[in-house]
Formats: structure tokens, C-alpha cells, sequence
């Protein structure tokens, strides 16, 4: 058993969206729905399948080649700099579903969201903690501070986020990765230990996860992790490699 809440959807379920979907190509609005959907295609993150009717015109065209999923046969189109995928029937029937990056930017309601659609069924809370939490890789200290903030995401280990002045920076080294989460932003450093991304940096989160600004966090798949003197296993997730 996992030592975290699992994703709760399985694959091919869909939920409505409550909210007001759109998104922009160039300085226009292509989409504009309160008609969404949520489909899962893999957990544990949704992605919106909008009816056809409310995309402008001129946005797809058909490619002419079909594609099959699990949840069914679509066909083809381009949109944008990327693909869509338009299905005339199944539990996607009328909609289609864009490649995220095919549209410049994506809102629900008047806040734009990155990167895919959040979660409905999903939590990220970030919590101030006083365990006492050290980090390592082969021995080597990288972090240790009994003040850190612990992000509780569904479907994910817990993170523990470090006060800089808790991380012996001289022991990673800089990388050039940039990440996004719809739930936490955008990334603002990387670090490396010999050729693996470790650690990394949110100095602008999102507002929900403000408590996480200018702490450090660490992949526990990746390093030892030591809370309260006990050592803790090592999570099994898809950064894992």
C-alpha cells in the first residue's frame, strides 16, 4: 500500500468542468465553453474535452487521418502550432481535445492555467512542520532544518520544501531545467547532483502555495531522506528513474 492518497479517477472517466473554460491563439479567443468536460486519459490529471461548436472557426482543420484511443477513434485535425483530436462519438462525442501547447494560453474563468487542467479531485496544501528532516546522497548532507514546509499533493509523496539557509548549496550544482505546475507555477531554479536533477526552487508560487517561496525541495525517489532519526524509503513514482 502506498504511503500517500492514490489518484482516485481510473482512465476513460470524465466529470463536467463547473467552470468557464477558454484560450487564446495570437491576440484572439479560439474557445470559449462553460460546457467542458474532464477526461481522464491516464491519472492522475484530466484534460478538457470541449464541445466542437464552441471553437471559432477557421481553429481546426482536418487532417483527414484518424487516431485511436482508449476511449475511442478521433480524427485528426491541426490547430495552432500542434494537433486536435475530433471525436464523433463515444464519451467524448462533438468535442475535441487540443494539444495543450497547440493554443497560446488557457483560462478557466479569468485565471490562466498552466500546463494541463487541474484536478478536481485532487489537494496541494502547503503545511509548515517542525520534523526534524535531513537530506542526503551517499552519505553526504544536502539539507537539514526542523522548520520546513511540507506540500501534501494528491497522487504524489509528500515534498519537503527547505529554508535556503538549511541547504548546502556548495554540494549541488546549478541546472538549466525549468519546470511548470498548475498548482505551484513556475520553477525558478534546478539543482543537480552528478547527472540527476534533485532540488528545486519556486521563488514565485501561486498564491495558494506562497508558504513554499525561497524553499528548497528535494525528489525523496532520488536522495535518503531521515525524518526524526528514522530513515524513510524510497517512493516508487514516474520520476523515480
Amino acid at each position: 500500500m502506498s504511503a500517500y492518497p492514490e489518484p482516485l479517477v481510473p482512465p476513460g472517466s470524465t466529470a463536467p468542468v463547473p467552470r468557464r473554460i477558454r484560450a487564446t491563439l495570437g491576440d484572439r479567443v479560439v474557445l470559449d465553453t462553460s460546457d467542458a468536460i474532464y477526461l481522464w486519459e491516464f491519472p492522475p490529471y484530466p484534460q478538457y474535452y470541449i464541445p466542437v461548436a464552441d471553437v471559432a472557426d477557421g481553429v481546426l482543420t482536418d487532417t483527414g487521418e484518424t487516431k485511436t484511443f482508449e476511449h475511442g477513434v478521433a480524427r485528426v485535425h491541426t490547430a495552432g502550432s500542434g494537433k486536435a483530436w475530433v471525436y464523433d462519438d463515444g464519451v467524448a462525442k462533438d468535442r475535441v481535445r487540443f494539444q495543450w501547447d497547440a493554443l497560446d494560453s488557457w483560462f478557466e474563468e479569468d485565471e490562466e492555467v498552466f500546463v494541463h487542467p487541474r484536478n478536481p479531485y485532487a489537494r496541494c496544501d502547503a503545511i509548515k512542520s517542525t520534523r526534524h528532516v535531513q537530506v542526503a546522497v551517499g552519505g553526504v548532507v544536502l539539507a537539514e532544518s526542523a522548520s520546513t514546509v511540507i506540500v501534501f499533493e494528491t497522487g504524489l509523496p509528500p515534498r519537503y520544501y527547505f529554508p535556503r539557509t538549511a541547504v548546502r548549496l556548495e554540494h549541488l550544482t546549478p541546472s538549466s531545467t525549468v519546470t511548470s505546475c498548475p498548482y505551484k507555477g513556475t520553477t525558478s531554479a534546478w539543482w543537480s547532483v552528478g547527472d540527476r536533477d534533485v532540488a528545486w526552487s519556486y521563488d514565485f508560487p501561486t498564491a495558494p502555495l506562497l508558504p513554499i517561496a525561497n524553499h528548497i525541495a528535494f525528489f525523496d525517489e532520488k536522495v535518503d531522506t531521515t525524518i526524526d532519526g528514522t530513515l524513510q524509503e524510497r517512493p516508487i513514482t514516474p520520476f523515480s528513474d
